[in-house]
């Protein structure tokens, strides 16, 4: 991270904490929920199909910009499956550092070659070891590798959603994190119950568990981008939401946090990790602030 990007981050997190500000830093635009993979966990997939238009796009990251958003992140859907005419992602991740924005991150499937040395961190799906991931996204876990290994940068961080399924890999994919070539670290997340896949959610017996499974690797040296200080929060979901200092936009309309907050009671049983991490972080709790910066330093 440059001294710039990590200074002017830094000011806002003061401002934040000292005013009780509610303004966003993090925003996430919908490229399209378009994708090439039907994953047991998802709940947004191939909706629409509709892949949004250039125009659209440039004017919602303008938009997010003149709102004060720094830390901008591609997500689909499967991103590297937007175009518009002659457009690609990697158009979007070059015109958004132009623009201003001082970290641009992108989400990925990784089934598509991963050629985006611009993008600070392409973070890519991986749902456990060989056998689940497969189970849960089909026949894709030798592809992915490959592509891994033709990256034509180290930006890649893998990013595991946790269920039932396949919670028993967790340590499997530290060391894939730790021992492959590109892969810069490994950031997971718990399965959100959304009320399709509410089956495939833990319970906090099982979220307890696979914390210690993570912070075991950690401490052994595998790259965790996650916050060990904000276990206990995400385990008993005790942290604040919805976090007012990240945003959603999809197609115009821009929702506080994230997706979640349009379905009753989601809130309460989130899984996303850097949620708690963020609201934590803006509540002032010193550990998380003393932790997040190690790591970001570290990672991006």
């Amino acid at each position: 991270m440059k001294l710039s990007s990590f200074f002017h981050l830094a000011c806002f997190s003061i401002k934040t904490i000292l005013l009780r500000q509610k303004n966003p830093i993090l925003g996430t635009i919908i490229l399209t929920d378009k994708c090439n993979l039907s994953c047991k966990h998802c709940s947004v997939n191939n909706i629409t199909a509709v892949l949004h238009p250039y125009r659209q796009i440039r004017a919602e990251m303008e938009k997010l910009y003149g709102m004060g958003i720094r830390i901008l992140f591609f997500c689909g859907g499967e991103t590297f499956l937007w175009n518009d005419g002659d457009k690609t992602l990697r158009d979007l991740v070059r015109e958004a550092r132009e623009m201003g924005f001082l970290i641009v991150n992108t989400v990925t499937n990784g089934t598509f070659p991963l050629d985006l040395p611009e993008a600070d961190l392409i973070l890519l799906s991986l749902d456990g070891d060989k056998e689940k991931h497969n189970e849960i996204r089909g026949d894709t876990y030798d592809r992915i590798m490959e592509n891994i290994r033709n990256a034509s940068s180290d930006n890649i961080c893998f990013y595991m959603a946790i269920n039932r399924i396949n919670r028993h890999t967790v340590r499997d994919v530290c060391i894939k994190a730790r021992d492959t070539d590109n892969v810069r670290a490994v950031s997971f997340n718990f399965h959100t119950p959304y009320p399709d896949t509410a089956e495939l959610a833990l319970s906090r017996e099982e979220k307890a568990g696979c914390c210690d499974a993570i912070a075991l690797m950690k401490k052994q040296g595998a790259p965790v981008f996650n916050l060990l200080s904000a276990f206990p929060y995400i385990i008993n979901n005790s942290f604040p939401t919805p976090c007012h200092q990240c945003i959603v936009m999809e197609d115009g309309e821009i929702s506080t946090c994230g997706r979640c907050i349009h379905s009753p009671g989601l809130c309460e049983q989130c899984g996303y990790f850097f949620v708690a991490e963020y609201t934590l972080l803006f509540s002032g709790n010193i550990k998380i602030i003393a932790e997040l910066l190690c790591t970001y330093l570290k990672y991006i």
